[in-house]
């Protein structure tokens, strides 16, 4: 049983929860809670695991056949308390492994809906944005490479396990990447104080992808020229925009309405 802090794999645990970088180079990161323990243990993702004695005590009476599946640590309820991310710790966490994907996989469908963000840097909001994407059928979410780490603890946590099902890419040169996906028919729509159309008038192609910008910049407009469609959200009173993830998730249920409506 692991009673110290000092312990090497403690110490690597905490790197991994507070180090981009650590995860990158690993290609591996940390998950927290029985909900997303077990969606990551079910997909074959998790390396070591973890468990506080009073959890491992519980599971060795009924959940005897995962422990047996499992390369874990005992770790003492009061180490487990002074690692844990989370303010009431449910006492696992698991070790995964990074899934990695390339942008060909996304594009090269006969139909796609794919979520383009640039420079998102809020952890909360990408992970609401991750939530919406899966809810609304989204078939890869792509990222340029100044956006918040995906598999940092805060976003892994709020996408209530959406992270393992919405495949995503990070990209170093993000314009190239939107003109490479246009070569292979995307369309791009794109949410601008300057659009043409509301959001709601436009019927969306089948393969197509949505732009969302920063939190407080927006869509810079070396992006915002890329696209092939600038939209508009109306709004009443001087509201000048909206949350990122809302204006995401307004964007992406009315693409997913369409969708409903003509199957």
């Amino acid at each position: 049983m692991i009673s110290s802090a000092n312990n090497a794999q403690i110490k690597n645990i905490n790197k991994l929860l507070k180090s981009a970088k650590e995860r990158r180079e690993t290609g591996s990161f940390v998950v927290e809670g029985i909900k997303m323990f077990e969606e990551a243990r079910k997909l074959g993702l998790i390396r070591k695991a973890f468990f506080s004695d009073e959890l491992h005590e519980e599971w060795k009476i009924v959940n005897k056949e995962a422990l047996n599946e499992l390369d874990y640590e005992v770790v003492t309820d009061k180490v487990f308390r002074e690692i844990a991310d989370t303010v009431t710790p449910q006492g696992v966490m698991g070790v995964c492994s990074v899934k990695s994907c390339t942008i060909e996989e996304f594009i090269s469908k006969p139909a796609c809906r794919l979520l383009f963000l640039e420079d998102i840097r809020d952890p909360g909001n990408f992970g609401t944005m991750i939530r919406t994407a899966e809810g609304t059928g989204v078939t890869g979410i792509v990222l340029s490479k100044e956006s918040v780490d995906i598999y940092n603890p805060k976003v892994v946590r709020s996408t209530m396990g959406s992270i393992f099902r919405v495949p995503h890419v990070y990209v170093d040169d993000f314009p190239g990447t939107i003109r490479k996906a246009q070569l292979e028919g995307v369309i791009f729509y794109a949410t601008h104080l300057n659009g043409n159309q509301e959001y709601d008038n436009v019927d969306y192609a089948k393969k197509a992808a949505f732009i969302v910008g920063n939190e407080a910049r927006g869509i810079s407009d070396a992006v915002a020229e890329k696209a092939d469609q600038l939209i508009r959200i109306p709004m009443c009173g001087q509201v000048e925009s909206l949350n990122a993830a809302v204006a995401a998730a307004v964007m992406l249920y009315e693409v997913y309405r369409q969708e409903r409506r003509e199957n």
